[in-house]
Order: structure tokens, then sequence, then C-alpha cells
């Protein structure tokens, strides 16, 4: 069982994201006043409300808003998609 590790390297995780499915996205509610909005990444997969609604984003402006941000992203090894987006201190 792999554990989750924190990383703020844009080619680790746009080929982690790349290679399970996802894709560079923001929550549209979220991306406005010159604000990148809050990030995700799309696995295509179906819920969430109106407000919730996702829309593509293209990597320079994802990596924009997560460097902007002072992200890191938190991501399950192997086949596990899970992800979270966390403070860089907190890393």
């Amino acid at each position: 069982m792999s554990s989750a590790k924190p990383t703020t390297n844009h080619d680790e995780i746009r080929k982690w994201a790349e290679s399970h499915g996802g894709k560079p996205a923001r929550v549209a509610s979220t991306a406005k006043g010159g604000t990148g909005g809050v990030l995700r990444i799309n696995f295509d997969e179906p819920g969430g409300d109106d407000d919730d609604r996702l829309e593509e984003i293209g990597w320079d402006e994802w990596f924009k808003t997560f460097d902007d941000s002072d992200l890191a992203l938190l991501h399950g090894g192997g086949e596990s998609r899970f992800n979270k987006l966390i403070q860089r201190q907190d890393a």
C-alpha cells in the first residue's frame, strides 16, 4: 500500500494527473475578480451542484494559480486518484 506524498513539481503533478485521466480545472463560480479560483483536477466524474461545476483550464493557468497560492498537491501512489491541494507550509 502506498502512502500519500506532497509535491510542488509541475512535471510530476502533470504526469500523475494525466496518467490517471485527470485534467486541470477550477470551480467555475470561484474565478472572479482576477483571482485564479479554486483549483481541482477533473476526472470527469458526475455529481456536484451548479456551484461546484468545474471548468477546464490550461496547465499554464492552473500552475500559475497553484504557485501564486503557495499550494502543494498531496496524492496517492499507484492507481489511486486520491489528491488534495494543501498549503506548501503544511507539506
